[in-house]
């Protein structure tokens, strides 16, 4: 799900329409039983944020979750986790160490994880629960993100709040979060597009809770540094004038999720710069499908967009030695719901390498189609 032309908050595609410490030691994962995906719906979310929005829609009837007690760290659970005041929404699966948190894109609920939303019909086994069958792993819904069904939104179950919100501010709600269902770690962080971006940063801001990551065509605070600075400047006003700093309503629920491009970007490129990433196991995944964009946009074109996009994806499997990149040559930018089995293969080796270290270093492809 996305808004405006890149990231998670800011893109859509055609096709929408570290290493660990030696000394730790980790449990090994138990193998839980396989569980069907929910069937939310058919496609993605719409194109761009006014489009999403702003439309008509209606809204599901679902059953408020309870709040439950602290989750800890085996069984399965789904509910509401009291933060402070404030209820979230968090699911988890299976046992054993790392944890895998997911960590879905802009306006994108957990539901992006767990459902099939492309094939509602004849569901395939999603990511969340096929990376159960092997370790622990959370999902949660952020306020402001919703999941659609043609007209139908599925909005976040967790409470509302004011937005535009600073990815800062959803770093340190998502740590508290985690703290509050007393989830162990360690943690391995997958992160979709914002999602990715937040996974980035968490992982210099609490780098001893953070032994791998997975970033699924992440947005990077690396894309402004691979634009000539008149470029990066003509796509912030672009996702400006395609409204992704708009704050809009969630008919029933409250104010989408918005963030701000160009100042969080700053904000992340300074924070991860005083905090370097530590070694540990990164795999990287790119879309393969172009980006479409509107005609006029800021006179970029497609191929130009992808160029940059591509520079900044290949630039984030530097951030540590031995990280894996490849590109989803069948995916959009939702990989995970084009090609959940790249992102679940990523996942998985990304825990065998924290596991059992000297794997990683074997493996010649993390996740390749």
């Amino acid at each position: 799900m996305t808004t405006g032309i890149v990231t998670s908050s800011f893109g859509r595609t055609e096709a929408d329409t570290g290493r660990a410490d030696r000394g730790r030691t980790l449990r090994a994962g138990h193998r839980c039983s396989r569980r069907t995906a929910l069937r939310t719906g058919a496609a993605g979310l719409a194109a761009a944020t006014l489009g999403a929005a702003k439309r008509r829609a209606t809204l599901a009837q679902h059953a408020t979750p309870a709040v439950a007690p602290p989750v800890r760290d085996s069984g399965d659970f789904a509910g509401l986790v009291d933060k402070g005041g404030r209820n979230l929404y968090l699911e988890c699966r299976c046992t054993g160490s790392p944890t895998v948190v997911l960590v879905a894109g802009g306006r994108s609920s957990a539901r992006y994880w767990s459902d099939d939303l492309l094939h509602p019909d004849a569901p395939r086994t999603m990511v969340l629960p096929a990376v159960a069958q092997s370790t622990r792993v959370c999902a949660y819904d952020r306020p402001g993100t919703y999941a659609s069904i043609g007209e139908e939104i599925l909005p976040s179950r967790s409470d509302p709040i004011a937005q535009p919100r600073t990815v800062p501010e959803m770093v340190a709600e998502l740590h508290a979060l985690l703290q509050s269902a007393e989830i162990p770690g360690p943690y391995v962080l997958a992160g979709h597009s914002l999602g990715g971006f937040m996974a980035r940063l968490y992982a210099s801001t609490y780098p001893d809770e953070v032994v791998g990551l997975v970033l699924v065509d992440a947005y990077s605070e690396l894309l402004e540094g691979v634009m000539p600075p008149e470029r990066w400047q003509a796509l912030v006003q672009l996702n400006q004038e395609l409204g992704s700093g708009e704050v809009v309503p969630i008919p029933g629920y409250g104010d989408a999720e918005t963030t701000g491009y160009g100042a969080d970007n700053a904000v992340v490129r300074e924070a991860v710069a005083a905090s370097p990433l530590r070694p540990m196991p990164l795999a990287v995944l790119a879309h393969g499908k172009p980006f479409s964009i509107p005609e006029g946009a800021q006179g970029f074109t497609s191929a130009e967009l992808e160029a940059f996009l591509r520079a900044a994806n290949e630039q984030q499997a530097t951030l540590v030695p031995d990280a894996r990149f490849s590109v989803a040559s069948e995916s959009g930018h939702d990989i995970h719901q084009d090609q959940p089995e790249l992102v679940v293969e990523a996942v998985r080796q990304v825990v065998a390498g924290v596991r059992h270290p000297d794997t990683w270093y074997d493996l010649t492809s993390c996740c390749a189609d």
